[in-house]
């Protein structure tokens, strides 16, 4: 499993799970490079950090963290049972489909990872560009459709 986030113009870093994702480990994870990449890339202080609910991204220890730090970046306050809201899971999708496309094929973990990174920091800024667009779009459907699923 992997932590991953990026930005309108960066990818972020891809951190490699070892174990179970906890809400002690997600905040660590988040204090060590999440608050260190938003100012990097938001020095305006308008980024707007989007996650899901997953168990450990919803926990109390995540959740007091999040309301610490307000001052410092904005966070998307999600919708509940809304997966495809999240464009990161567009930007894994295309990482899956990259990591298929080499020959040879990874073998190994340690050469899983190693492809999983170098294909990570070879996406192209359009397309993290046109997902980000298309935030209006999946809004717009979300509400449609009452918070169901939609086309994304």
């Amino acid at each position: 499993m992997v932590w991953d986030v990026c930005s309108w113009r960066n990818m972020g870093p891809l951190i490699c799970l070892e174990t179970t994702l906890t809400g002690n480990r997600y905040l660590s994870i988040r204090s060590d490079h999440l608050h260190s990449f938003m100012p990097m890339v938001h020095s305006d202080g308008l980024g707007e950090f989007q996650q899901d609910n997953a168990t450990p991204h919803a926990s109390r220890v995540a959740t007091k963290w999040l309301q610490e730090h307000s001052s410092e970046f904005r966070h998307f306050h999600w919708p509940p049972k809304s997966p495809e809201m999240n464009i990161i899971e567009d930007i894994r999708d295309a990482l899956l489909h990259a990591v298929e496309k080499r020959s040879p094929p990874p073998r190994t973990p340690v050469d899983l990872w190693t492809v999983l990174k170098d294909e990570w920091y070879q996406l192209p800024p359009r397309h993290l560009q046109t997902l980000v667009e298309s935030m209006p779009h999946r809004v717009a459907g979300l509400l449609c459709v009452r918070g169901g699923p939609t086309r994304y």
